[in-house]
């Protein structure tokens, strides 16, 4: 495989939605989440009202990456090989010693299935985007609470969450106003959301002007993606797209077949009967990659047509794209942006007149690293008697290597980019840094780091 990636060699891209085109005003929006939760919880589940106050400090706590192990209620920060570099039993941090007498220094019992990217499971849950983190600082204080009354052994609570997602986030949920989510975002959605930059507007014509087939692929369901996207595309975004999915249900598009997930027409966003085939383009739910790869083949005249997928959810997006239907991804990271960036000593990359925008200086950062957890990219090994700080590289971190293709904090990074610039790529043969543009995090490249 190439060293280098280029958009001219796809014939066709695919976009995820929720924090990849649409982003968020994400204090606002992770204020709305919680609460969403929140109230649902102490109203309908009895929980203590003490979880409805939330004060500015206790979102330090959210950081991308965590694994909370539901039956003891701790949070965990893992290392490349399954150890553990930081935890915490509620909200309130675990010292060395209780790391180690918990755990020791033996990969986490439940890495292994962990490690294949199943992110859900009776056993733990993984934190890899913005949507779930208000819920991880939910999950903490709810330990915090119970704790308070008598320490628990095991925790129970974990069903009672499922059961606020699902009231709030159902398919029904935006149609019916039920919860607290989908009314507020409706009622002022300019609260919650960020008009997409004319860069990116611009950008995708002029792929679609070239004769790339652009793709839509979102979780969310038809009635909410058409707010999102009247609101920061304008009301003619569907002109932008060839195929646009919803209620994709990712992971399962990339991995379940035609028969466990049919694609679906929509009529007034109610989902008609499963189709045998995709045969052209237009607005679809649910659905997999294997009919709509067969509907690419059509659609572009290649027996093998190269797929480019970007997404911000490694478990969702990335991995899935990747392991099951060997797409190219592009990993949108906003913790690139800002105090972790620096500009390498040198890199494999184009001419000085075609870099983009990003390249030249640092932008503000608009998310802070955690206190509490430390870099989402590296941490110190726990216990190891050495004069020395020795960092490595995260669970999270050895993700982004194995299964993006590029990564990038936005896609304001690479739009006023000529199609045909040459992005190097992470690969088995090139240093871990390599596919981090416009440049790799400062983390990565400090003195002491073990890969």
């Amino acid at each position: 495989m190439t060293r280098l990636f280029s958009l001219a060699e796809c014939d066709a891209l695919g976009f995820d939605l929720d924090h990849t085109l649409c982003r968020y005003n994400l204090p606002e929006t992770a204020r709305l989440i919680y609460d969403s939760f929140a109230r649902y919880l102490v109203t309908e589940k009895g929980y203590d009202k003490e979880l409805l106050t939330v004060t500015p400090e206790s979102w330090d706590f959210c950081c991308k990456g965590l694994a909370l192990d539901l039956e003891d209620g701790n949070f965990l920060k893992l290392a490349g090989d399954g150890t553990i570099l930081r935890a915490s039993h509620g909200t309130k941090s675990m010292t060395l010693e209780e790391i180690l007498e918990t755990y020791s220094r033996r990969e986490w019992k439940h890495f292994k299935t962990f490690s294949g990217m199943v992110s859900r499971s009776a056993k733990y849950y993984c934190y890899d985007n913005y949507f779930e983190l208000p819920g991880a600082l939910l999950c903490a204080r709810i330990v915090d609470c119970l704790d308070k009354h008598d320490r628990q052994t095991k925790y129970n609570f974990w069903k009672d969450v499922i059961a606020a997602i699902q009231h709030n986030y159902k398919t029904s949920a935006f149609k019916e106003n039920c919860g607290t989510y989908f009314p507020e975002v409706k009622n002022d959605p300019a609260k919650y959301l960020q008009s997409c930059p004319e860069s990116i507007k611009k950008w995708l014509r002029q792929m679609k002007n070239a004769g790339k087939v652009l793709l839509l692929i979102t979780s969310s369901h038809s009635d909410y993606c058409r707010l999102l996207c009247e609101q920061i595309l304008g009301n003619d975004f569907a002109e932008l797209f060839d195929i646009v999915i919803t209620n994709a249900l990712k992971p399962g598009f990339f991995s379940q077949t035609p028969n466990q997930r049919p694609f679906r027409t929509l009529e007034n966003d109610e989902e008609q009967e499963a189709l045998p085939s995709l045969d052209k383009p237009g607005w679809y739910s649910q659905g997999n990659t294997t009919h709509l790869y067969e509907l690419l083949k059509k659609m572009t005249g290649k027996p093998e047509p190269k797929v480019v997928y970007f997404g911000d959810s490694m478990h969702s997006d990335i991995f899935p794209a990747r392991h099951y239907s060997n797409w190219e991804t592009v990993f949108i990271l906003e913790e690139l942006s800002g105090d972790e960036v620096m500009i390498p000593v040198e890199t494999e990359s184009e001419p000085l007149e075609k870099k983009g925008k990003y390249e030249g200086h640092h932008p503000k950062a608009p998310y802070s690293v955690s206190k509490q957890w430390g870099s989402f990219f590296v941490d110190s090994i726990s216990g190891l008697e050495s004069a020395e700080e020795t960092l490595t590289n995260t669970w999270a971190c050895k993700c982004i290597s194995a299964y993006s293709t590029i990564a990038i904090p936005r896609l304001e990074a690479i739009s006023d980019l000529p199609l045909d610039y040459k992005f190097t790529r992470f690969s088995s043969n090139s240093l871990e840094t390599a596919g981090y543009y416009p440049k790799p995090p400062r983390a990565l490249l400090s003195n002491g780091f073990v890969f």
